[in-house]
């Protein structure tokens, strides 16, 4: 099923809208204290940074469009903000990365230590609105919200050990559904589950079954994730934020790499191998442009977007069906463009 081709200009104005809120009221719990130099400046580092803030706004929308007011769901969204950024130093390090949002990383500029220290720090921070929640939703709800929360971090965890893995004992004998299957807890749980799940729990009040929303998040988080994994490839290097290629450095299993190793002449796989092998120090530019050139021989980038757009096609499938008792409105409308937005967006 492929996407349809819609207007998503509601996408980047929700994203713009509900950003701006989420990022004033995640300013809160980024301490000003001592010490600053150390800890509380890198802390605020990644927020500071900017990004499209999906999450948060994902949150929002959703408890929005299940009739919640935004005061309600403001503190939950502004954690799995602040989680996901705490995760994104944890990545870099751990991916040996070596920008991020255009800047070099945080333990490039500051030391690995320093870096994973505020990483734990942002762990530690994103907890506090999940108390606040506790008088202002009740403590059922809260408590509702802290359990959606550690399973995302024991899925994430799960996902992220699989991906690491798999670059630590150079495996290639993968398959489509093996990275299916990493992305839906890596990738799949934080960026598009979490949020829709938080939302619609505190829209509806814990009256809605949320596991209604797993095929939707599924299918939109993974398309999410290999149009990032295209973007690293072919993206634009102002805009995509990261360096490009660093996917191929870092030893990455896309589908783009598993689509090839399928396809490779047995002298290329053993000569990919063998490259993958390397620590991520001993791999060069040439190395990345040799196994980009046999990419795109192989037809590797066109068949990830041909998954992309299905994978799109079929969440827009299913938003049409979970969301079309909800009330029409500008927060039930970004639910709907968000499919063609993900593999549009550049």
């Amino acid at each position: 099923m492929e996407a349809p081709s819609r207007d998503c200009r509601i996408v980047p104005e929700v994203l713009h809208d509900y950003g701006e809120l989420a990022r004033e009221v995640l300013c809160r719990y980024l301490p000003v204290r001592e010490p600053r130099r150390y800890l509380y400046d890198l802390v605020a580092d990644y927020p500071q940074r900017g990004g499209r803030m999906l999450r948060p706004s994902l949150c929002l929308a959703t408890a929005r469009a299940f009739g919640a007011r935004p005061e309600d769901v403001l503190p939950s969204a502004v954690s799995i903000e602040l989680l996901h950024n705490a995760l994104l130093i944890h990545d870099d390090v751990e991916d040996e990365s070596e920008e991020r949002r255009g800047r070099p990383t945080l333990h490039r500029e500051h030391g690995t230590a320093l870096a994973i220290n505020a990483g734990d720090t942002l762990v530690v921070l994103s907890l506090e609105p999940l108390f606040e929640n506790i008088a202002r939703l009740g403590s059922r709800l809260a408590l509702r919200v802290l359990e959606e929360t550690w399973r995302t971090a024991r899925e994430t965890a799960e996902g992220q050990a699989l991906d690491l893995g798999w670059r630590r004992d150079n495996v290639l004998d993968l398959s489509r559904d093996d990275y299916l299957r990493m992305v839906l807890r890596k990738t799949c749980w934080l960026t598009t589950l979490h949020p829709l799940r938080i939302g619609a729990l505190i829209g509806s009040r814990d009256g809605f079954d949320l596991e209604r929303l797993l095929r939707f998040g599924f299918f939109l988080g993974a398309a999410f994730q290999i149009q990032d994994d295209l973007l690293n490839l072919v993206g634009d290097p102002v805009r995509y934020g990261k360096e490009i290629g660093g996917d191929l450095l870092e030893g990455k299993r896309t589908l783009m790499l598993i689509y090839l190793l399928e396809r490779a002449l047995t002298g290329e796989r053993r000569q990919i191998h063998q490259l993958l092998g390397l620590p991520r120090e001993e791999r060069s530019p040439e190395m990345v442009t040799w196994i980009r050139k046999l990419m795109d021989h192989y037809g590797c980038i066109e068949h990830a977007r041909g998954v992309a757009h299905g994978l799109a096609g079929a969440a827009a499938h299913e938003a049409s069906l979970l969301f079309a008792g909800l009330p029409d409105g500008r927060d039930r409308r970004f639910l709907e463009e968000l499919p063609a937005w993900v593999i549009e967006r550049a």
